[in-house]
């Protein structure tokens, strides 16, 4: 499918202006996009991701026209954001994890209903968009309660129906899932999933918890210091950066680690041993075969690396 969102040399600038004595200033230039590109593909989940001042944020606000670039060129579904922001934002849903675009004092309800006039959408079109999200994300209960009564996980629910109340084809989430519990984000993700799956939302998320990409996206984007550094599947991510997996065998009885070449024992905890292995020395199965030569299993689980991880040691790397 054709991509709906492009970036192409992307740059922005800021001009930063430091006190240097007590009457002079000095004028710093900062980029924080530079020379960014990339494509997103319609109807497809994108993890884009980076530390705090990495440029992430500053990339979303030039794809929903807050900002300009200092040069490049971007389109969101054909547009130029930043000229033509009043046809764009018909067409995107933007969440931002800590700022709201609910009225704090107003029903739940009534914020619904003052989005229908800001966005146009006919009554009986808004009328079975609002019935068919409060089911899905289960707003029945407090949507007469003022915005400000609620509870974090209520509210980010009404957040994620108001971006989505005039159907667009794109959806921008930065943090969508900070402060949540458990159980919250979990009911988040599944709608976040549902969502793409059956109306083919493109999806573009910017998010500190990992675990958001790795259940969502189907690609990751890393920027760092306002270039991107990766772009990849998670799992290629994954493949790179860590080639090490986990096997965890239950042994019929307690035994002494286990010696098998190209795998070493990292742990042991009663007949329950860990084995770390390269996947440039063993598969999954093949590891198998060689324990199960030495001491008959129970039991057995495969554990992948933690994109957590895998993310940090990205970031540690020196800069090339």
């Amino acid at each position: 499918m054709g991509a709906v969102i492009e970036l192409d040399h992307v740059e922005k600038t800021f001009v930063v202006r430091r006190r240097a004595g007590r009457l002079r200033r000095t004028r710093t230039e900062v980029r924080a996009v530079d020379d960014v590109s990339f494509e997103i593909p319609a109807g497809s989940m994108c993890g884009y991701i980076g530390p705090n001042g990495a440029g992430k944020s500053t990339t979303i606000k030039m794809l929903i026209g807050i900002l300009v670039p200092s040069g490049g060129r971007v389109t969101v579904d054909g547009r130029d954001p930043s000229r033509d922001r009043t046809a764009v934002a018909r067409r995107i849903g933007v969440v931002f994890g800590q700022r709201t675009q609910l009225w704090w004092d107003l029903p739940l309800r009534d914020s619904f209903a003052l989005l229908r006039h800001v966005y146009r959408v006919p009554a009986a079109e808004h009328a079975t968009r609002q019935a068919e999200l409060v089911e899905l994300l289960e707003m029945g209960d407090f949507l007469a309660t003022p915005v400000r009564q609620l509870s974090l996980g209520q509210r980010m629910r009404g957040e994620l129906a108001a971006a989505l109340l005039h159907d667009p084809a794109i959806l921008f989430l930065d943090e969508p899932t900070i402060g949540l519990d458990i159980v919250s984000k979990e009911a988040v993700r599944g709608f976040l999933a549902r969502t793409n799956r059956e109306r083919g939302t493109t999806v573009l998320l910017t998010t500190h918890d990992l675990v958001d990409v790795e259940r969502l996206c189907d690609r990751l984007l890393i920027i760092d210091h306002g270039r991107v550094i990766e772009d990849a599947t998670v799992e290629a991510v994954k493949d790179r950066y860590s080639g090490e997996r986990t096997l965890v065998v239950d042994l019929e009885v307690p035994g002494e680690p286990l010696e098998v070449p190209g795998a070493r024992v990292t742990k042991v905890d009663g007949p329950r041993q860990w084995l770390r292995f390269h996947r440039d020395h063993h598969t999954a199965s093949s590891l198998l075969a060689e324990v199960t030569a030495q001491a008959p299993v129970r039991d057995i689980a495969l554990e992948e690396p933690a994109i957590e991880d895998i993310v940090r040691r990205i970031y540690s790397r020196p800069p090339a």
